[in-house]
């Protein structure tokens, strides 16, 4: 399987998840998640909540940023989803995909629970 990394180049964290993840031998393929060009549609979003175990979207929000951008906090799931598609700074950063599980590596070490 491959493993997927979620991955914003501008973050220490996620590039410390990356560096981990190198570390101990595996080869991510890299989605820059910021680009426009690799943006995350809903769908994707709703796919990785999925495979984080059924959790809602506010796991993987980026709660001060959300409020910044004026997101509701009662703001459906439906709602959130659509925000952080349309604005990817609101999804925390990095996430591991491989296979069907998910993770947001916060701390960084938890990306290696799904190697």
């Amino acid at each position: 399987m491959t493993y997927i990394l979620i991955h914003n180049p501008g973050c220490g964290s996620s590039k410390k998840g990356l560096e981990l993840l190198e570390a101990n031998g595996v080869t991510p393929q890299v989605r820059k998640y910021m680009a426009a060009a690799e943006r995350l549609s809903v769908e994707e979003l709703k796919d990785i909540a999925k495979k984080m175990g059924g959790v809602g979207p506010r796991v993987f929000l980026r709660e001060a940023d959300a409020k910044a951008a004026g997101l509701a906090e009662s703001a459906s799931d439906a709602e959130v989803f659509a925000a952080m598609a349309a604005n990817p700074k609101l999804i925390q950063r990095p996430i591991g995909i491989n296979g069907k599980k998910a993770v947001l590596g916060r701390p960084n070490a938890r990306l290696l629970e799904i190697i």
